[in-house]
């Protein structure tokens, strides 16, 4: 069964049971929009205990059964179902979540959702759209439209503010001005909300095609400057701004690390990763790739100029395909540096990355103590067996010895 033969068998049972059954939010947009929905949601005139006692304790779950939700578990092909009752929320005093909720109808709980096109229903047994907020024609027209007044929306929950950037970005829709003026006149209340769910917004949006008009849309709202730091530096050289974002639209992989190093550069460059590294929720890898992303990626326009040692410790890292991505959308396929690092990528691994001639214990059968001297020497028998300065072990333990007679 797939999920949504079994999201049209959760609608048909309950109708048959004697309630309103419809799919609701983002799945009716999706398919509106001609795309497949990624899950399927339920609304539905039947109250929690209602849908329990329908579909079985054992079928389901009632972890949100305080805002009216349950979640219907299906066949493993299938997946799970929340099927919500229609309802009204209170005030949103955390900013996040209604303080409670009470049940009403399909045309009140349609006011209640963020955005014209999220506040749609349809029924998939009668093939029916039920549409009280005019999501249809926000479609037709490409728009992201808040429902009632944008300012109610946003204070219920700011982060709608990001997800209205996203939504735009995603489908390529304009925002309404009504709804555009609401976020900038609100932008710097973006920092009241969770720096996780910030970074989730912000992963989807740098890891889309659409990236580009994404950071586009974020600084025109007004919200860039309030998710980093000092985050006008990132704008405030107009032409380096416009380059970066002909970088973000060059950009082939879906990583958002690599996006973050492009629309992040000037924040790197004086400040590292750390202003945005706890705003954004950064995992260490996160981190760790976004820094060496940006350390290194100019030195492979270099790498024609510059000696092999230094260039093959870049080109054997795991994340060197990003790193060259992002110096090839810089300078062009055809600049030198970067031909040559094609053209050294496409080694076989074990030319890239040759096993080290030497060893800590070839060191230490040579009289030496471990420590500092290890790491020193090591590194110095790997630069010469990169650069054919040493081809095999003999003349690397022939080099290291040279050298320590040197310095006695």
């Amino acid at each position: 069964m797939t999920p949504r033969e079994f999201a049209v068998q959760i609608v048909q049972k309950l109708q048959q049971a004697g309630f309103e059954a419809v799919w609701a939010g983002g799945c009716v947009r999706d398919m509106l929009l001609g795309l497949p929905p990624k899950d399927y949601d339920v609304a539905t005139s039947a109250l929690p205990d209602q849908i329990r006692d329908l579909f079985g304790h054992r079928q389901t779950l009632a972890i949100g059964a305080s805002f009216g939700v349950i979640t219907v578990v299906g066949p493993k092909s299938a997946g799970h179902v929340e099927v919500a009752t229609f309802r009204q929320d209170a005030d949103y005093s955390d900013g996040r979540r209604p303080d409670s909720v009470s049940f009403s109808t399909a045309e009140v709980d349609a006011q209640r959702r963020d955005f014209t096109i999220n506040g749609m229903f349809y029924d998939p047994l009668k093939e029916h759209v039920l549409d009280f907020v005019d999501g249809r024609r926000d479609i037709d027209e490409r728009v992201i439209r808040a429902i009632g007044n944008p300012e109610d929306r946003i204070s219920e929950d700011k982060l709608r503010m990001l997800r209205a950037v996203r939504f735009a970005a995603t489908y390529q829709f304009h925002l309404d001005p009504a709804t555009a003026n609401a976020i900038r006149r609100h932008a710097v209340e973006i920092q009241l909300v969770s720096s996780e769910r910030i970074g989730q917004e912000l992963r989807r949006m740098l890891a889309s095609p659409t990236r580009r008009v994404a950071a586009e849309l974020l600084n025109e709202t007004e919200l860039l400057s309030q998710l980093v730091d000092d985050g006008k530096l990132l704008t405030a050289n107009r032409a380096n701004w416009k380059t970066r974002l002909k970088w973000l639209d060059g950009l082939k992989s879906k990583r958002f690390e690599h996006a973050a190093v492009v629309l992040l550069g000037p924040i790197l460059k004086e400040q590292g990763v750390a202003p945005v590294a706890q705003r954004w929720a950064l995992s260490v890898a996160e981190r760790k790739s976004i820094q060496w992303i940006d350390e290194n990626w100019l030195q492979l326009t270099r790498s024609a100029s510059l000696p092999w040692s230094q260039v093959q410790p870049i080109l054997a890292h795991p994340d060197a395909p990003l790193a060259f991505e992002l110096a090839e959308a810089a300078v062009g396929p055809e600049q030198v540096g970067v031909a040559l690092a094609r053209q050294r990528l496409a080694w076989p691994r074990e030319q890239l990355d040759p096993p080290p001639l030497l060893n800590g214990d070839d060191l230490q059968q040579l009289g030496l103590r471990p420590g500092p001297n290890f790491s020193r020497l090591l590194t110095m028998i790997r630069a010469a067996q990169l650069d054919s300065e040493v081809k095999d072990k003999a003349a690397a333990i022939a080099l290291v010895k040279k050298k320590l007679a040197e310095e006695e």
